[in-house]
């Protein structure tokens, strides 16, 4: 998934790349990945998120992004930037939207497995979103039919708040009343 490139690319190397190509990537600790093409499930489960999620938020202070749109997390303390596409955000701190992207930590970010990228989302990214303050992190298998739903703590811990299979009702732990019947996500 990332680039065979022994050297680490600079921010502005990344940014450079990208104007130069087409293909999704992402810039991790000077690491870029590419993105894969979504599958065809992947892309129903997306599109079923995104459109309960934009129902809900509706008259609310919050807003859903859906890929491709690029979260550079940033966080006061930390002078290293990271970009990354997430499948879904959710930014109620719209201070950092800008013209092409959102710059800070979204409130709640959420991602679908995909064969290629399994441990980049769950290792990579869980780690990565935990670090820059992302309060909600959801990890959505189409392989298992399971949601994972992390909850950061006030140490700025993650610890996991749901993992349901197969079918139930998940629910939000930051966007209250905002929940997912599992079933009919993964039909």
């Amino acid at each position: 998934m990332s680039l065979p490139k022994e050297t680490k690319a600079t921010l502005d190397e990344f940014y450079k790349m990208r104007e130069e190509s087409e293909q999704l990537m992402e810039f991790i600790d000077g690491i870029v990945y590419m993105s894969p093409s979504p599958s065809t499930i992947h892309q129903r489960i997306s599109g079923r998120l995104h459109a309960k999620l934009f129902n809900f938020l509706e008259e609310k202070d919050c807003e859903v992004f859906h890929a491709p749109f690029d979260v550079e997390l940033s966080k006061d303390n930390i002078d290293d930037k990271k970009v990354v596409i997430p499948d879904l955000s959710v930014i109620c701190d719209k201070e950092g939207l800008g013209s092409n992207q959102y710059n800070g930590a979204p409130t709640m970010i959420l991602e679908i497995i995909s064969p290629s990228n399994q441990s980049h989302d769950l290792v990579t990214k869980l780690n990565l979103y935990m670090q820059y303050g992302v309060h909600e992190y959801w990890i959505v298998n189409p392989l298992l039919n399971t949601i994972q739903i992390y909850i950061l703590d006030q140490e700025g811990s993650y610890h996991q708040k749901d993992v349901s299979r197969d079918k139930g009702i998940v629910k939000s732990g930051v966007l209250d009343g905002f929940e997912v019947d599992i079933e009919k996500l993964f039909l």
